[in-house]
Parts: C-alpha cells; sequence; structure tokens
C-alpha cells in the first residue's frame, strides 16, 4: 500500500489497496463493523470534497426553486428551470448524436450553391446569349482586317443601345474598359469581359452609372466624377455648340450642373453621393440625363441642364459681386431680386445654420454657396429646399416652426408697408392662412412633415418662405418697385394662392372665414 504525504495531511491511493471481497450478508449482520468503515471514508480528504460539492448542488438548487415561487407569487413568468430526467425518460434509448462539422466535410462543394457574388448576381443565360449576340454582330461589323476593333467615335451607338446608358457616357465608358489607358479602340472581348463578366447587364440604370463614374478606390461619387460626362455633354449636345469657342463659360456651366446634381441627389450634404442616396433621390437626374440625350433644346430640361438657368444664376452672382473676387458678403445679398430677401432672413443664411459655406472666408459665400441658396429660392418645393428654409426660420433649432418665429421674421415685411404706406397685412391673417393651406398635424407649429404633404398643389410656398420676384410680400421679403406695384402685389399675394388653392385642391375645404376677412381687408 502507498500513502502520499502532502504537508499535513495523508493521501491514500484507494487504487493500490488490494482488499478481499467482503459478502453483503457479513456486513448487514456486523453493524459495528460497518458503521466503522463508514466512519474511515469520510476521514478521507477525497470523500470531503465529494461531499461538500454535492450539499453545494443541493443548496443552490433550493436557492433556485424559492425564487420560482416567489416570482410566481408576484404575478412574473417563471424561469426556465433545468431540465431534470424523469423517470421515463430514464428507460428511454438515448437519441445518437449527429457531428455536423464531419457531415459538412463530408459533403461535395457540387452539392452547395454560390450564394455571394462580387459583382452581383449574373443574368440569366438567355440574356446573356442575346447580348453576346448582338455584341458581336455590332463588332464583327468592323470586318477581320480591322480586328474587329471599334473606334471610340462608333462607340455611342453601344452605349445606347446595349448599355441603355445616354450617348454621352460613352468616353468615360471607353476609357473605363480599357483601363483608363489611352486606346482608341476597344475589342469585343474586351466589352464582353467588362459588361457581362462583372454582371452590369443586370443591374438597374443608377448602379450602371455609380459604377462607372465612380474611381475604384473609393465607395462613392464626388464632383469630379461628372465631369467627364458634363463635358463630353458640351462638346456633342447641339443645345450648347455655341459654347465650344468660350471655354470659361463650358467650365461654369459644368460646375453649374454638378452643384445642382449635389443639391437634389447628396442629401448628406458631405459631397459624397452613395449608391444609396443615387438610388433613393436620383431617379428625377437618370430621367433629366436620358430627356437631355434626346433632346435638342436644352432648355427644355429644367431641373439639372436648362442652359438658361445657368446664365441667369450666373449673371446674378456676376452683379452682386462687386469687387469681382467670385465672393459674395451679407451686403451684397440683400440686393438679391431687387431687395426681395429681409435682413433678418440674410442673418440667417450668413450665420450658415442652414448650410455651412465652402468658401473658406468667413463672411463671405461662394459660387457654389450661391447655386445651393438661388435653387432653394427657385425650387422652394422640393424637400431640400423645405429643409433649407425650414433651419433658416428655425430659430431655437426643434425642428418645427412656432408662431413666435413666424412673426419674427414678418415684424420687418410689416415694418416695410408701414413705410410705404400700405394698408397693412397683419401676421394673424397671415398665420390663419398658413395654417389652414398647409393644415399641420399639430396646430400649435409647423413641422418639416407638414410641410412636404403640401406636394404640388400647396400653398405656393412663396406666401411662407419669401418671394422671387412673382408675388408680394411674404416672411422673408418683397420683391418689385414701385408703390403701386407693390400694393398691387400686397394684395395679390392673398387673394390669388386662395384662388390657386381653391381650383387645385381636391378636398375644396381650405377657404374659410379668416380667409375672406384676410382678401377684403388687403383688398382696401
Amino acid at each position: 500500500m502507498k500513502m502520499e504525504v502532502d504537508g499535513n495531511e495523508a493521501v491514500l491511493d484507494l487504487d493500490l489497496l488490494e482488499l478481499p471481497e467482503v459478502p453483503a450478508s457479513a456486513l448487514k449482520s456486523n453493524a459495528a463493523l460497518l458503521e466503522s468503515l463508514f466512519d474511515q471514508w469520510l476521514s478521507l480528504p477525497e470523500s470531503n470534497r465529494l461531499i461538500t460539492t454535492l450539499l453545494n448542488e443541493a443548496k443552490l438548487k433550493n436557492e433556485t426553486l424559492n425564487n420560482l415561487s416567489n416570482l410566481s407569487s408576484k404575478g412574473l413568468p417563471p424561469l426556465s428551470p433545468k431540465c431534470t430526467p424523469s423517470p421515463t425518460s430514464l428507460n428511454r434509448p438515448a437519441t445518437p448524436r449527429i457531428d455536423l462539422c464531419n457531415n459538412m466535410k463530408a459533403a461535395s462543394d457540387d452539392n452547395i450553391r454560390q450564394f455571394y457574388f462580387e459583382h452581383g448576381r449574373p443574368a440569366p443565360q438567355e440574356m446573356i446569349e442575346e447580348c453576346r449576340f448582338k455584341i458581336y454582330e455590332l463588332f464583327n461589323d468592323y470586318g477581320e482586317e480591322a480586328g474587329h476593333l471599334m473606334h471610340m467615335k462608333e462607340f455611342k451607338f453601344v452605349t445606347k443601345e446595349v448599355c441603355d446608358l445616354p450617348s454621352f457616357f460613352s468616353k468615360v465608358l471607353f476609357r473605363k474598359i480599357n483601363n483608363n489607358e489611352n486606346h482608341d479602340y476597344l475589342t469585343k472581348d474586351a466589352f464582353y469581359d467588362y459588361w457581362i463578366n462583372k454582371n452590369l447587364l443586370t443591374c438597374d440604370k443608377a448602379t450602371k452609372i455609380y459604377r462607372i463614374l465612380k474611381k475604384p478606390e473609393l465607395d462613392y461619387l464626388t464632383h469630379d466624377d461628372f465631369n467627364p460626362v458634363l463635358y463630353e455633354l458640351l462638346e456633342t449636345h447641339p443645345g450648347l455648340e455655341f459654347l465650344k469657342n468660350t471655354p470659361d463659360f463650358q467650365e461654369r456651366y459644368a460646375e453649374t450642373v454638378i452643384y445642382k446634381i449635389f443639391y437634389y441627389v447628396n442629401r448628406s450634404g458631405n459631397g459624397r453621393i452613395t449608391l444609396r442616396e443615387l438610388k433613393r433621390y436620383g431617379k428625377t437626374l437618370i430621367d433629366a440625363m436620358d430627356q437631355v440625350d434626346e433632346e435638342d433644346d436644352i432648355n427644355r430640361v429644367l431641373r439639372f441642364f436648362s442652359y438658361e438657368q445657368f446664365y441667369s444664376t450666373y449673371c446674378q452672382f456676376w452683379e452682386l459681386d462687386s469687387d469681382n473676387n467670385f465672393l459674395i458678403e451679407k451686403e451684397s445679398l440683400i440686393r438679391y431680386g431687387n431687395h426681395a430677401l429681409t435682413y433678418r432672413i440674410v442673418d440667417r443664411i450668413f450665420t450658415e445654420i442652414p448650410r455651412k459655406f465652402t468658401s473658406k472666408v468667413e463672411g463671405r459665400m461662394s459660387y457654389e454657396d450661391f447655386v445651393y441658396f438661388v435653387t432653394a429660392e427657385e425650387d422652394k418645393l422640393a424637400e431640400p429646399s423645405l429643409e433649407y428654409w425650414l433651419k433658416c426660420i428655425d430659430l431655437d433649432g426643434d425642428e418645427v416652426l412656432t408662431r413666435h418665429e413666424l412673426q419674427f421674421f414678418y415684424e420687418e415685411q410689416l415694418h416695410r408697408m408701414e413705410c410705404l404706406g400700405l394698408e397693412p397685412i397683419y401676421f394673424e391673417d397671415i398665420l390663419c392662412m398658413m395654417f389652414d393651406m398647409i393644415n399641420p398635424k399639430n396646430e400649435g407649429y409647423i413641422t418639416l412633415r407638414d410641410l412636404k404633404g403640401l406636394g404640388s398643389s400647396g400653398f405656393g410656398m412663396s406666401g411662407i418662405l419669401g418671394n422671387g420676384g412673382n408675388s408680394g410680400f411674404g416672411i422673408f421679403g418683397t420683391s418689385g418697385c414701385g408703390i403701386e406695384s407693390m400694393r398691387l402685389r400686397a394684395s395679390a399675394i392673398i387673394i390669388w394662392h386662395v384662388i390657386e388653392e381653391k381650383v387645385k385642391s381636391k378636398s375644396g375645404k381650405i377657404a374659410n372665414e379668416n380667409l375672406k376677412e384676410a382678401m377684403v381687408r388687403s383688398s382696401r
């Protein structure tokens, strides 16, 4: 027998004991011997550790049962107790365990379908074969002597018919396929590999434009990414042919179009258009690109590409830029639209609360900032414009317009009318009209959601957010010159918008007694 001594504690190696087997009948007849053996077993360290462990488990189980009973008495759902085997489950045969790891390793790779595609899910085989036939047919027209190479000038047809993109995307797409190398020819295999193998065939148009324009190392579009397509538009569109000898104006036109694109599409305002933004807010832009590709008169494409709009914006900026440093100060913006803005709203614009200036010169507005301002002023019903003007009026930054904030900006208008000897249009009348026309969800204030709900049949927004020269007094300012002209417009702003709303509104429940009183007052 082997004894191991560890400090003051002796450990008996039970495996080395060679004791004779004692029958159970002998133990029952000799109770004293059995008790002596049990006392010796209790004295062993291993026995002490075993008993302590069993007691702790029993104590923990009792505490759990007590907690469950307390929860039940309080009306709370009981926690799931530890699963204990029932007497019937002890006799049930054990369920064989399934080794998933071994089964997965044993499975053949051919049985697992591919679920991730780097360039998107490939097109159906029928669509691929149809596109392949069209590509090969177009390239084979150039003959074997030319090696079936297509020149950049002939690639416009492929861009429109095969790729379903505007023709002024041909150069940037051509360079993209050639890895931006200065080659004037393209092989059919290179085009097939780019368009089919990278799965652009099944992409929506927004995704195609995004992947063609963006730089490979970036996951967003910048201002510079739109330059190639706009300069090709300037070179090829018949409505812009007269600008070929004026490169300075070509550059300004391209800049203005890009600023407007980012105004409407880049809602985050960080100068980076993501694929998500282009898909969500770029439908109008894509439609305008398709329209300008088919329309010879570029001025018919109003939102982005109209040359007349660019000319008007640029001339206004040039007139306000008195020192010709391509920056506008606060005193100059006051003269915008023949003093159409009030001092208070101009102060808010130059606090850069509605939008941070890009000029990097304190107290100065750059041409890009001016384009954003003019677009917000001319297209007030667009969502970016509503957000722009709401930030201007929202003095406390809580994203709602209250009576106090609206009245603060109207006080200066009221003072103007009094100085000119005109019958004042009281703020209460204007306020009633606003709330009747807008019909806000909460009667105490106006939210951005309320303004967005106006739609195209709204209050004209010029009566709320100012005037660009078509109507009379608003909260932000007035336009026109001469007392009689201003008086007529002051009367017309209420009457005209009421008539306009009656015609456009589907419900026809807009006018009320407050509106009638305001109309009578303004006509005096």
